[in-house]
């Protein structure tokens, strides 16, 4: 079952993703330990999986239950065949399931409707606010797993170490290889996990 897919799970869910019984989960619930809410008009709980990424981090509970399907990727560049070869090779290459966006609005929507994973910016973009969007990320908890990580080819050190300071998890220096990229991404994405 791919649980990253899904915004909200099931106790039952849960339970498979911890290796614990149903019942463990509902005591976590009712006690407040994990957030969720009830199904209005029924017993049945639900666990945003935002909230179930914190519980896990903070009682170090694996997260190999949580990690079967594929990962998300959202792509940020205002270049349009950036945007197509990115999507490309890591659809090919590395089984990803990406989207892309060339604007930071087009980025905030993508966020909000797709939840990714991972976000590869280009932080040169026009019009765009690095901090911004990281602030903007960092402060919706419904993207509390979504690691950021620039990209550009004019960085420098400094620069990178400011970006990293305002939030992001990782920078990625243009040009770049498949390989690159794709370790960029997994070291990246594991970090969350």
């Amino acid at each position: 079952m791919k649980f990253l897919e899904k915004d909200v799970l099931t106790t039952g869910e849960v339970a498979k993703i911890c290796n614990v019984a149903a019942r463990t989960v509902s005591k976590w619930f009712d006690s407040g330990q994990i957030q969720g809410y009830r199904i209005p008009g029924s017993k049945d709980r639900r666990i945003p999986v935002a909230n179930l990424m914190k519980f896990m981090k903070a009682h170090n509970i694996p997260f190999d239950g949580l990690m079967s399907g594929s990962t998300r990727v959202l792509i940020c560049d205002s270049d349009s065949e950036v945007c197509s070869t990115l999507q490309r090779i890591l659809t090919d290459e590395a089984n990803y399931d990406v989207r892309t966006a060339s604007s930071t609005f087009c980025a905030g929507m993508e966020c909000e409707r797709f939840r990714p994973h991972v976000m590869l910016v280009d932080v040169h973009m026009e019009d765009f606010d690095p901090r911004s969007l990281c602030n903007w990320i960092r402060g919706n908890e419904d993207l509390a797993g979504t690691r950021i990580v620039a990209m550009s080819s004019t960085l420098t050190d400094g620069q990178s170490a400011a970006l990293m300071q305002q939030g992001y998890d990782s920078t990625l220096h243009k040009p770049f290889t498949v390989r690159q990229l794709i370790d960029c991404i997994e070291v990246t994405h594991a970090v969350a996990c």
